[in-house]
Formats: structure tokens, C-alpha cells, sequence
């Protein structure tokens, strides 16, 4: 059966387990996927008939009689466990170093460059949750001006600003000169306009957020199957993670429930390629929040949308659900956790039942998807489409 249509979905740290190397990264006993399924809101059917209980490591949850499509556990081979270095991947290219991070705050040249190119004073200069951020800042670049520059756990500099006081393109702009800035040994993986809205003590951020990314290093899935003429179109942040290099479409969401009703809407159209969606919620609102109940809500919706999902996928169609990294809601601290992640793949033509086992990259699945349609990508990842395919 001809393959028309490949869409990846990843659930933003939705990992399962800790890897091997857990311990390297500052991890230890963390399972995103088995710390959700323990609370009273995680329902999600529709997986678990695919075969997610049925995944090598799952003794959490009660297995599949007959699975409904392929499955398989990843183990991430990169030096890194952010959204950037996931997701490149995914998309084929593992990364021997990681990405620079600052537990301290940025160097103090680094802040005087910036303070000179943007001609404000910058304000904090700490590793901050983003919404204590502005509640703890927010008053004093009301006042001043000056902008409120953070980072986090992840390989990236934010930058927070109330749009009465800099309006979203100005934002876009200090973002854009930035991210010139942090390169060499600064190249964060993303600068990020994190604009909010509203009086102390109840600011609220907006949904104008924006992601400012480092290129790829060398092709990804996105490059070579837009090369070779297929549609890329990609659903949420997935464009701002590769700098919009490969991206044919870029179709923004707001949540998860609105990235899975366009990526359903997408299911209706006429086209011949890949379909990457990016749903952030999970690890945005609740993984690094350490909100369980709320993490397993958004994965019950999730399934409940996934089943219609399925319900209009067409013969040509094969779907794969996965993950960029772990943020498990019961570990201690904020951060992303060091995890395995899930795969599973379904669609008219794949084998039901098929335990792919564990897999040494989530770059398998760049390597499938390119070999389903007959594109070269180089990659460390290795094809299952003769494992998959009837």
C-alpha cells in the first residue's frame, strides 16, 4: 500500500522512564508517563489500544491483548535533554555537545552587550519560573523600562516585556538582535519573546510568545523531503525549533486542544509528505509546573482527540506519536528529566502488534519517515520501515 502522508506528533515530555545516563544529567528515578498514569484524571484508550502499555518498561499499566499498531521505546543518544536537541532528533541529527546552559545567570559581558544593543537596562538575570518572573520583576520594568532577561534548566535566554511597554514587534526585534549576539560559546538554543499583559499582581502572559532558534546543524527530515518535493507542514512551535528551515507550512496554535483540531483539520486536505506537530502544553503548563493531575488531564483530552484522529485517518495515512524528552511532574525541581520516550505508529499500512523494542535514537524515526518516501537523509538513525510495513 502507497504511503501518501506521515504525521508525527510529539507530546512535549511525555518520556517514560529514566535512561541509562539519567544519573549524568542529574536524574535518577524519573517516569513522566508512570507519575501521570497514577493519577485519578489519566484516561487514554485510545493509546493503550495502539500499544502503549505494551512498550518495553511499562509494568504500570495493563498491557494491549492486541495491539493496534507498532511500538517501540527510544532512548535519546544526544548530549542534551531540552526541546531543541530532542526534536533535532526526531528530525535525524544527534548532538554530540550540549547546548550552554546558566545556572549562574548569564557572564556580565554577555549582559553589557546585550544592555549596549538594546539600548535598556536588563533586569534579573537568573534561572526563573516564567510566570514568578513577572509577578517579581514585573513592577520594576513597568517603571524603568528596563527588560526582564531569564533563563531555565533549558539552553535559552528569555526575555519578558508587557506589551504597553514594548510593543510585540519591538519584542520580536531585541529577540532577533540577541540572538545575533548569542553565538560561539553563548549559542543558545533559543532566544524567546516572552511578552505578558495585565496590573500586579495579576499579569498574565499572552500567547504571543515567540521562538528565536539556532539553525540546524546539518539537514534534517524537513530539508530533504522539501528538496525532493514533499509538503512539510508543520503544526506549533515545530517551526520556531528549526529556525523555519524546511518548514513548507507553518500553521500556529494556540494549546494543545487547538494544535490537535488543526492537525485533524489537516487530515481533510490533499497532499503528499510529512505533517510535524508539536504539542507544548504538556510540558509548558504542567511537567514543569509539577502539576500531575493537571499533566494527566491534557493527556486524557489529548486521547479523547486522537481518537478522532484515528476515526478520519485515510489508507495512505501513518501516524507516529512520540516524545522529546522527559519533565516527569513528581521529580524534584523544575527541570526536564532524562528519559526514554515513547513511539507509536499506526496506520492501514502497519503491521499491528510489532514490539520494535528499545531503540538507541529517537533519529529512527527521521530515518522511517524519510525511507517511507524514498528520500536519503544522512543519519545516525536506522529505518523500521521493513519492520512496520505489510
Amino acid at each position: 500500500m502507497a504511503i501518501n502522508r506521515v504525521f508525527v506528533i510529539v507530546l512535549d515530555s511525555c518520556g517514560m522512564g529514566a535512561a541509562p545516563d539519567a544519573g549524568e544529567f542529574g536524574d535518577h528515578d524519573c517516569n513522566t508517563l508512570r507519575s501521570i498514569v497514577s493519577s485519578k484524571e489519566y484516561s487514554t484508550p485510545n493509546m493503550k489500544k495502539i500499544g502503549l502499555f505494551n512498550i518495553d518498561g511499562v509494568d504500570y499499566a495493563e498491557k494491549e491483548a492486541l495491539p493496534l499498531g507498532a511500538f517501540a521505546r527510544l532512548q535519546e543518544k544526544s548530549r542534551g535533554k531540552d526541546t531543541t536537541i530532542g526534536h533535532w532528533e526526531i528530525a535525524g541529527i544527534v548532538s554530540p555537545d550540549a547546548l550552554p546552559t546558566y545556572p549562574n545567570g548569564f557572564p556580565a559581558d554577555v549582559i553589557a552587550e546585550l544592555e549596549r544593543a538594546f539600548g535598556r537596562k536588563i533586569l534579573c538575570n537568573k534561572p526563573y519560573s516564567g510566570t514568578k518572573v513577572i509577578h517579581d520583576y514585573g513592577q520594576e520594568h513597568e517603571k524603568t523600562g528596563a527588560l526582564i532577561v531569564y533563563t531555565s534548566a533549558d539552553s535559552v535566554l528569555q526575555i519578558a516585556a508587557h506589551e504597553d511597554v514594548v510593543p510585540l514587534e519591538k519584542l520580536y526585534e531585541y529577540c532577533r538582535i540577541a540572538r545575533k549576539i548569542m553565538h560561539g560559546n553563548h549559542s543558545v538554543g533559543r532566544i524567546i519573546a516572552r511578552p505578558f499583559i495585565g496590573k500586579y499582581p495579576n499579569y498574565e502572559r499572552t500567547p504571543h510568545r515567540h521562538d528565536f532558534s539556532l539553525l540546524p546543524p546539518a539537514d534534517t527530515m524537513l530539508d530533504v523531503l522539501q528538496k525532493k518535493g514533499f509538503a512539510t507542514i508543520c503544526v506549533g512551535k515545530i517551526s520556531d525549533i528549526f529556525a523555519g528551515r524546511g518548514v513548507g507550512q507553518y500553521i500556529p496554535i494556540e494549546g494543545n486542544e487547538d494544535g490537535m483540531k488543526k492537525t485533524i483539520a489537516i487530515l481533510g486536505k490533499d497532499f503528499k509528505g510529512l505533517c510535524f506537530v508539536n504539542l507544548v502544553d504538556f510540558d509548558m503548563k504542567y511537567g514543569h509546573r509539577r502539576d500531575v493531575d493537571g499533566y494527566a488531564r491534557a493527556a486524557t483530552v489529548f486521547d479523547k482527540q486522537l481518537g478522532e484522529f484515528m476515526g478520519k485517518m485515510r489508507a495512505g495515512d501513518v501516524l507516529m506519536i512520540t516524545a522529546d524528552h522527559g519533565c516527569d511532574p513528581k521529580a524534584p525541581g523544575t527541570d526536564h528529566t532524562r528519559e526514554y520516550v515513547p513511539l507509536l505508529i499506526l496506520g492501514k499500512a502497519i503491521k499491528a502488534g510489532v514490539n520494535l523494542g528499545t531503540r538507541p535514537t529517537f533519529a529512527d524515526i527521521a530515518a522511517t519517515v524519510t525511507d517511507i518516501f524514498g528520500v536519503h537523509l544522512k543519519t545516525q538513525g536506522m529505518s523500521m520501515a521493513d519492520k512496520i510495513l505489510l
